[in-house]
């Protein structure tokens, strides 16, 4: 199957925000903010296994929120912001999103790895000829994709290179499973395959995008590898609560990814909320569900690892903020 790489450098195109860059023309800014105080202590106060991240890093709009320096150009900042981002007080993770397209060469992830501080750790997505169940040939006609959950090519494509030039960050391999005509019980039995043959060590975890699939079968799978369900919050999925509620708790390690709310698309939000520099539409419950989580796996000595995408709330930054207060506050 054809895949297309998405390039990053089309990230905020918003002629404001083009500010980031030395190489346009303007008066001189004023010095940009430094993070306040208040930020490094909230960083400080929150417990060392939960883990704070956005869904990619490459959004000139959070110019004065997350990135204080100025970069000579697109391509130096596509480049090289990941070392300003992991430095942000409050994150201490981040989603590669870009290795859903197709896996990231062993190069530019030791260019990574030099970019980042020791013990930030990074949630991957995997490369979707893995993760998706039904593909269409050369005629347009949907068939089972073989390579679904294959342990061999997923050990030479993802693992390979990961384990030699980027093993002191990685963190979680998501796999994103889209919206399929595939039978809930044979995805079952070929996850329960993979999970049988993986190679034991990195931390694997599920994103379904299909309710469908979200069944009991699924949750045992799961819990009998000791891998870990994405809690996402989705516009097909159920809403995080329910989703806590159906896996009666934790399975593995937390992973939460927040991304679109109910009843929204995408699309919609990409262009509505640009350049994702203010919280345009917060969810209070969504919020609490994501703090219930988190203290659920950090009281069962797990990690929690909480992603947010820009379109959940309008601004991933800011969300995750917002998030931390709320952890770092005394429970109820």
């Amino acid at each position: 199957m054809a895949t297309r790489r998405r390039s990053y450098e089309d990230a905020g195109r918003a002629p404001e925000q083009l500010a980031l860059f030395e190489s346009v023309q303007r008066p001189p800014a004023p010095p940009a903010p430094s993070v306040d105080d208040r930020l490094r202590e909230l960083a400080a106060s929150l417990p060392p296994r939960l883990r704070l991240g956005t869904s990619s890093w490459t959004f000139p709009g959070w110019a004065g929120i997350v990135y204080q320096r100025r970069y000579p150009s697109k391509q130096a900042f596509v480049r090289e912001s990941l070392g300003e981002y992991a430095r942000y007080p409050l994150f201490r993770t981040v989603g590669m999103d870009r290795s859903h397209y197709a896996p990231v060469p062993e190069d530019e992830l030791r260019h990574y790895a030099s970019l980042l501080p020791e013990g930030f750790r990074c949630v991957t997505k995997v490369w979707s000829e893995l993760t998706t169940p039904i593909v269409r040939d050369e005629t347009g006609t949907p068939r089972l994709n073989e390579r679904l959950f294959d342990v061999a090519l997923f050990e030479q494509a993802v693992l390979a290179p990961s384990r030699a030039a980027f093993a002191a960050h990685q963190g979680p391999f998501v796999f994103q499973v889209p919206p399929s005509r595939v039978g809930a019980r044979a995805f079952s039995d070929a996850l329960a395959r993979f999970l049988e043959r993986a190679p034991a060590g990195p931390t694997y975890a599920f994103e379904l995008r299909d309710r469908r699939l979200f069944t009991r079968r699924y949750v045992e799978v799961l819990r009998a590898h000791g891998a870990a369900h994405v809690f996402n919050w989705w516009e097909q999925m159920p809403s995080l609560g329910e989703q806590l509620e159906h896996t009666r708790g934790l399975v593995g390690p937390l992973v939460v990814r927040l991304l679109i709310p109910p009843g929204r698309r995408y699309a919609e939000l990409k262009d509505a909320w640009a350049p994702f520099d203010r919280v345009v539409m917060p969810n209070a419950e969504m919020r609490r569900d994501v703090v219930r989580a988190s203290r659920l796996a950090l009281g069962a000595d797990a990690d929690a690892w909480i992603i947010a995408n820009n379109k959940a709330e309008g601004s991933s930054p800011l969300t995750l903020r917002a998030i931390a207060e709320l952890v770092a506050a005394p429970a109820r």
